[in-house]
């Protein structure tokens, strides 16, 4: 590699003298364009014969993995991946398409025991769990840019503020369906894992110069060994101008469109998007048309749509008009934890103190930490303690109801003595 893409020497001078990550050395050094990845593009892998190449070279390679996926979010149904991207040192990178080997099981096996980097892990997780990848020790790049305080955590954010390279960003929000996959865009995928590891590098040493590493740790090993998430309930419930429905009849137009919509974009594998917007569902929901003609008057169902369609959509709003009052969804979702906030003031007002004292405590200490507020501890624990405060309001007691609620221990020791403070107090 030349000087001019020697990211660990950049990093050296970036971080150099333990400037905080905000500190104005980058700035002062412009960014370097990173236009082509080390090695070239590599060929995409799809087929077994080429996937048990990359398995080997990366099971015979050294140090962490650099892990990215890409899906088709807005174009196709669903979240799952249609390009992997990976990189380590000694095996180079790979390109591996998940439509020609849709199980990747063996490779994640091969680096089972290995630290996956990701980028927002949260979100490539599901899909690469859904073709047999996952990991069990993973480095979240975005996630300790948070921690260590830096005021923007995108890759491209984190690549030039911390190795002072320039990502071209462009095709982040492409259709990763397309086939064959453009030049272009191979080229971007590869990049996305080309500096990965070095990032990692250089952020472990300023967690760790900030005595936070520790913390990293416990938040990526809470990351690997959740389960994955359950079916969300009453998803309908989630349509985009949901806040303009007020009627029961109204929600069920809603839930047997969304329903009708749904299955059609699961069977033609499109975004739903595509097959009918939110904002035609809330028209719908809120006129009740009569028939197709008034239907065809909303917009949203223009004359660009066929008979079929339309009728389909009047269909379940028929169904909807149908239903005895009995069968009407409730407005509102069944509350799993305390009421809105806005609400305590009336309900609860020793509560509402809890939570404000609470809320300007975390803030605080958030603030001296310079991390944010919802690293530091979830807003959804602070006010389940504050709603419903453990019988023992000490802080061993506030502590034991914050292990219950998922809070890990480093959280819990800063967090618990505030807590207790607030709830003591306002009691």
């Amino acid at each position: 590699m030349t000087d001019a893409h020697d990211p660990a020497a950049e990093t050296a001078l970036r971080t150099a003298g333990g400037a905080p990550p905000d500190a104005g050395v980058a700035a002062e050094v412009p960014p370097i364009p990173l236009l082509e990845p080390r090695e070239g593009i590599p060929p995409v892998v799809t087929d077994d014969a080429a996937l048990a190449e990359v398995i080997a070279a990366f099971a015979a390679g050294s140090g962490p993995v650099a892990v990215d996926a890409e899906r088709a979010s807005g174009y196709r149904y669903g979240q799952r991946a249609y390009l992997v991207q990976l990189r380590r040192e000694g095996a180079g990178s790979a390109l591996i398409d998940p439509v020609g080997c849709p199980d990747l099981s063996s490779l994640g096996e091969a680096l089972a025991d290995t630290e996956w980097i990701l980028h927002a892990a949260t979100q490539d997780l599901p899909c690469l769990r859904d073709i047999g990848m996952v990991p069990s020790r993973l480095f979240d790049t975005e996630l300790a840019g948070r921690l260590a305080g830096f005021p923007r955590v995108g890759l491209g954010a984190m690549v030039e503020s911390v190795l002072g390279y320039a990502l071209e960003k462009g095709h982040s929000a492409v259709d990763w369906s397309t086939r064959p996959l453009p030049e272009p865009w191979l080229r971007y995928a590869a990049l996305d894992v080309e500096l990965l590891i070095d990032l990692r590098d250089a952020l472990e040493k300023e967690l760790d110069r900030q005595g936070k590493l520790d913390w990293a740790h416990q938040e990526f090993d809470a990351i690997a060994s959740a389960p994955p998430a359950p079916p969300r309930k009453d998803p309908w419930r989630r349509t985009s101008g949901m806040h303009k429905v007020r009627r029961r009849r109204q929600m069920a137009v809603v839930r047997e469109l969304w329903t009708a919509r749904d299955r059609v974009a699961q069977r033609r594998d499109v975004s739903p998007g595509k097959v009918l917007s939110d904002n035609a569902i809330i028209e719908a929901a809120l006129s009740v048309p009569a028939n197709v003609q008034a239907l065809t008057a909303l917009a949203g169902f223009g004359h660009r749509m066929g008979r079929r369609q339309l009728d389909q959509w009047q269909a379940a709003v028929d169904r909807a008009k149908a239903l005895p009052d009995a069968e009407l969804p409730q407005p509102g979702q069944p509350l799993n934890g305390p009421p809105p906030p806005r609400s305590w003031a009336d309900k609860d007002p020793a509560a509402a103190a809890r939570l404000s004292a609470a809320r300007s405590a975390v803030s605080a200490l958030a603030e001296e930490l310079n991390l944010p507020q919802e690293n530091l501890i979830t807003p959804d624990t602070v006010r389940r303690v504050c709603w419903e405060p453990p019988a023992d309001p000490s802080t061993e007691g506030v502590a034991e109801a914050l292990a219950e609620l998922g809070a890990r221990p480093w959280q819990i020791e800063l967090v618990a003595p505030l807590l207790s403070e607030a709830v003591a107090a306002t009691d």
